[in-house]
């Protein structure tokens, strides 16, 4: 970034930072019983018969044939998305695509993969798996049992992801071991928390990525979702248990396949401190790659072209062999 963008909050969406020192933020330690939180929780998933029903959607495409999808994900918790199948081409991989706290109305036609089945799945609470009493509003599913860390709504959508893979499998046996997941904002947040588990997922790409660092997260000035947790937690002081258990920097320590990370320097939604602590957890590999955004969740002058080299970039990561 070369000048500094514009902007109307009454704090610095840079934090003060530049590349180097967002490239030296240190991951947390993890807390006591982390890996055996989340491996008794993927294995539950892992028992799940998600009992996927496919139907035709109206909608039409050149390139991509389009269904409604809807499974069974941990809790009995009934799932809904898209699945898109390529309409030339065999299919020789698979991709689950994840979801921002805006939600998903319709899947993404321009996603640039070919040969794949892409299922976009909505986590739990949110657009096509919106159930009462979770609210659809970022503000408050992100508080949604927060005081109960076996309870808290991020695990379930963590344990939707997982379900979601058995899903591709049970559809597509073929594609077993060459599924990947991309996922932006929220859903980069949740890619972190499941991937390290699921050995079934062979690269991903996470954008923006939520819930890295909790601890730093709870100090930094944020609007959304962040906003909400910070009041939350100082108004009532016990959210740090949970938090501490679904930090998706604590987790990218684990992850040992191919990711893409992009990653911004400015965002007022998700501190970029916060993101690099995600990336910056990842094992050093060579297959480790990063693409730097000058902002996120914010309008700025190179957005356009910098999305469309990352448009290219992605493709290439989930290029079919």
């Amino acid at each position: 970034m070369t000048t500094p963008i514009p902007h109307p909050f009454d704090f610095d969406p840079t934090y003060g930072m530049d590349l180097a020192q967002l490239e030296a933020i240190a991951p947390p330690v993890a807390p006591d019983g982390f890996e055996a939180f989340w491996q008794d929780r993927y294995r539950r998933a892992l028992a799940v018969d998600p009992a996927p029903k496919l139907d035709r959607n109206p909608l039409r495409h050149p390139r991509w044939q389009v269904f409604n999808i809807g499974y069974r994900s941990t809790d009995d918790f009934p799932i809904g998305g898209w699945l898109l199948l390529p309409k030339a081409g065999e299919i020789r991989r698979g991709l689950v695509v994840g979801h921002g706290y805006g939600g998903r109305d319709a899947p993404s036609f321009d996603i640039p993969v070919e040969e794949t089945a892409v299922l976009f799945l909505c986590f739990r609470g949110m657009s096509r798996s919106a159930r009462p009493p979770i609210s659809t509003e970022a503000v408050w599913h992100v508080l949604h049992d927060i005081d109960k860390p076996e309870r808290y709504i991020i695990g379930g959508c963590v344990e939707d992801l997982w379900v979601a893979v058995s899903v591709l499998e049970l559809l597509y046996p073929r594609i077993t071991g060459r599924i990947g997941y991309s996922g932006v904002s929220f859903g980069g947040g949740i890619g972190g928390l499941a991937i390290p588990w699921d050995d079934r997922i062979d690269r991903g790409h996470l954008s923006l990525p939520t819930f890295g660092h909790q601890e730093l997260r709870l100090t930094l000035p944020s609007i959304g979702s962040a906003a909400s947790v910070q009041s939350y937690q100082a108004q009532h002081g016990n959210a740090l248990p949970t938090l501490r258990l679904h930090d998706s920097a604590v987790a990218a320590r684990r992850i040992t396949v191919p990711m893409l990370m992009s990653l911004a320097l400015f965002d007022p939604a998700v501190a970029p401190p916060c993101q690099f602590a995600v990336a910056n957890a990842l094992p050093p590999a060579k297959y480790n790659e990063k693409f730097i955004l000058d902002a996120g969740h914010f309008g700025y002058p190179e957005q356009a072209s910098q999305e469309g080299d990352l448009r290219d970039r992605v493709g290439q990561f989930f290029k079919v062999p």
